[in-house]
């Protein structure tokens, strides 16, 4: 197997980097919860092996004590786990006889005078939005929509960045029952279009612009033409961002923010059936349309309280701040504070300016009790020389947590010797497929260097090898062998089931393949090892190559492409453009440029590569599709063989230029390798 980027994790006796004192585990909800189901189950309180065993086993019951050990408001009868007539490794069938909402789950019972979110900028001072402001914003929204016709179901859709207005419409829309989704207003045109008009949306919510860099970039003509490019749409609401007023000219009918939260009011709930779509999240999109990952109420309530109540230690009154973009499951997952009682910690800027030191600077300023972001960020901040912890007031911070790509174990160690030498490092590794981490953090365990310090509860999670085996302290395909209540309901415009079935069984039939290469120790840990397959994992921000191929082939010069996304030893990701060029075409500094300039514009900047390399052929199957996978693993050092089937090749020949690149590339040191934190 090629290189994991924690080759140092590996073996059995991994450094124990940090483990947490008897108090502070004993104060934890695991704890609290592990001894609650000892007592009621017959289980040893002490052993968390036994109880992930017993959690995963069907028919234990497990997901209706998560109901009721967090007291999720709903109604009717938890002891039906699911339809008996719904089979298979999917999200539908959930507790048949249960109705909640999410938004009531997430607004009950809280301080009404304390601080729900915390707003932060660029260029602002926080501003708070008491948990009593949330609510009442909320019920406004969600009334507002029902005014204007929008009923459960119907879809309710964002191009927004990461604000306080994007909660709002989140939570108001799922009081409704109705379907959220969101693009991120860095994406293109094309790539929003893509995303939402599959969908067929009622109302948009669009911010006329957002600051990142110092500069103000401005959306107004994007947001014309996405209203014009979505037939469905009958409202239009505009946040102001760059500009003081409404400066949108659309056919459809537009609508200032604040004339839609314009009156407070407490927010009426739509119980729904607990499988009931609460929103849309959008795959990578590597082959044709990106597909709409549906998501349930009920399913996404349980695995979040999972998540951040239980695995994340994250309780009432903690400061949560993760460092996310709407275009990252993250966002969604980091707005589930709310679930616990937290309060949510909200960044719209840029994650370097006017320093490499900006996260950290913002976690002190807003007291965080959690600090989540990339593996990049904390491998720039090591580079930068950075020492947050002699440098700011981090007293206050429990965990840093980590997510989107591999951490190399001197990472781990940077955090412990230049942050907090008594701080809880966490590295959730999951997916957008479920909205969830399926291995991550477990307040009760120590932390070993490099690796991930469970699998969750309620998921059985196993790495298979190319037979189906499960191999422990061997590194093989991450699969999942049960079903979880997060796992799409369905895939939209997906009738009969096809596409759902083609993305995750068409390697192990019936059986969850997720897409990352996996070692299950045998102390119970997971060591993740990076992208198995041809995602595009920028910046912990998932895009499909289709989308910046539909850019690239605007450029009439460019005859061919192929962009990967590689992980390499130096823990750096490596993402470069291959082209070959139509006849007469040079590639220099000017076609660079314009390269560069589609993808920023017609996909998204932070998918931009790290370079662009002119490459003798395109690589492609006999049936025309490109090898992206195999070249991955060509650059990545597997042996040719292992990597691809050189007989299904159009062009063989190129194969060995791929092959000899990265053997030169390996040899480079990082910090000459492209790309930003």
């Amino acid at each position: 197997m090629a290189s994991s980027g924690v080759s140092e994790a590996d073996e059995p006796d991994a450094e124990v980097l940090w483990a947490p004192s008897a108090e502070r585990a004993a104060s934890t909800a695991m704890a609290r919860y592990a001894q609650w189901i000892a007592h009621r189950e017959g289980l040893p309180a002490d052993d968390f092996e036994t109880l992930w065993r017993w959690s995963v086993e069907t028919g234990s019951g497990f997901w209706a004590s998560l109901a009721e050990f967090f007291d999720v408001s709903a109604e009717g009868d938890w002891s039906v786990e699911r339809d008996p007539d719904v089979t298979g490794l999917s999200g539908a069938g959930w507790f048949p006889q249960v109705r909640l909402n999410y938004a009531e789950q997430a607004l009950r019972g809280r301080d009404a005078h304390g601080p729900a979110l915390v707003q932060l900028s660029e260029s602002n001072e926080p501003v708070d939005v008491s948990w009593a402001e949330l609510r009442g914003q909320v019920g406004s929204f969600a009334s507002q929509l029902r005014r204007w016709g929008v009923r459960p179901g119907d879809r309710v859709v964002g191009y927004l960045p990461n604000l306080a207005e994007t909660v709002v419409a989140l939570l108001g829309t799922a009081a409704v029952g109705a379907v959220w989704a969101c693009c991120a207003p860095d994406y293109g045109i094309d790539a929003v279009v893509d995303r939402l008009a599959q969908i067929e949306p009622k109302v948009l919510v669009a911010a006329d612009g957002y600051r990142f860099g110092g500069k103000d970039v401005d959306r107004v003509s994007a947001i014309e033409e996405i209203a014009a490019r979505l037939p469905s749409l009958e409202k239009l609401v505009v946040v102001p961002r760059v500009h003081d007023s409404v400066a949108v000219t659309t056919d459809v009918e537009t609508i200032a923010w604040a004339d839609a939260v314009a009156e407070p009011a407490e927010p009426v709930f739509e119980r729904v059936p607990f499988d009931h779509p609460l929103w849309i999240l959008y795959s990578s999109g590597t082959t044709g349309l990106p597909k709409g990952i549906v998501h349930s109420q009920g399913g996404i309530v349980l695995e979040h309280l999972k998540w951040l109540g239980l695995h994340d230690d994250v309780r009432p009154g903690d400061r949560f701040f993760w460092f996310t973009s709407t275009a990252w499951m993250v966002w969604n997952a980091s707005i589930a504070g709310l679930l616990v009682g937290a309060t949510v910690v909200l960044y719209d800027g840029a994650p370097n300016r006017p320093g490499p030191g900006r996260l950290w600077e913002l976690a002190a300023q807003v007291r965080a009790t959690q600090f989540g972001t990339s593996a990049g960020y904390l491998t720039a901040s090591e580079k930068a020389g950075l020492t947050p912890g002699a440098d700011l007031d981090l007293s206050a911070l429990r965990a840093v947590l980590y997510s989107g790509s591999v951490l190399p174990v001197e990472g781990w160690r940077w955090v412990y010797s230049a942050v907090k030498f008594d701080v809880w490092l966490d590295a959730p590794c999951g997916g957008t497929d479920v909205c969830t981490p399926y291995v991550g953090g477990n307040p009760l365990a120590p932390v070993h260097a490099g690796e991930m310090q469970c699998r969750f509860l309620g998921t059985r999670v196993e790495s298979w090898d190319a037979e189906g085996q499960h191999a422990t302290d061997r590194v093989g395909e991450l699969v999942v062998t049960t079903a979880i209540p997060s796992m799409p309901v369905r895939f939209w415009n997906d009738p009969d089931g096809h596409r759902f079935q083609e993305a995750y069984f068409e390697i192990y039939p019936g059986v969850w393949r997720h897409g990352d290469w996996i070692t299950i120790t045998s102390r119970g840990t997971a060591i993740v090892h990076g992208r198995s397959d041809s995602t595009i994992n920028r910046h912990g921000v998932r895009m499909g190559s289709a989308d910046i191929y539909a850019a690239v082939d605007r450029i009439p010069e460019v005859a061919d492409s192929l962009v990967i996304g590689a992980e390499l030893d130096s823990g750096r990701y490596w993402m470069p453009l291959f082209v070959t060029l139509a006849e007469g075409a040079e590639l220099d500094d000017a076609l660079e440029a314009r390269i560069a300039r589609e993808i920023r514009e017609n996909c998204s900047a932070r998918h931009v590569p790290d370079e662009i390399l002119v490459a003798p052929a395109i690589p492609h199957t006999l049936t025309g599709k490109r090898l992206e996978v195999p070249v991955k693993r060509l650059l990545q050092g597997f042996e040719p063989s292992r990597a691809v089937n050189a007989g299904v090749v159009d062009s063989p020949e190129a194969l060995d230029w791929f092959t000899e690149l990265g053997e030169r590339r390996r040899k480079v040191d990082d910090t000459t390798v492209g790309g930003q934190p």
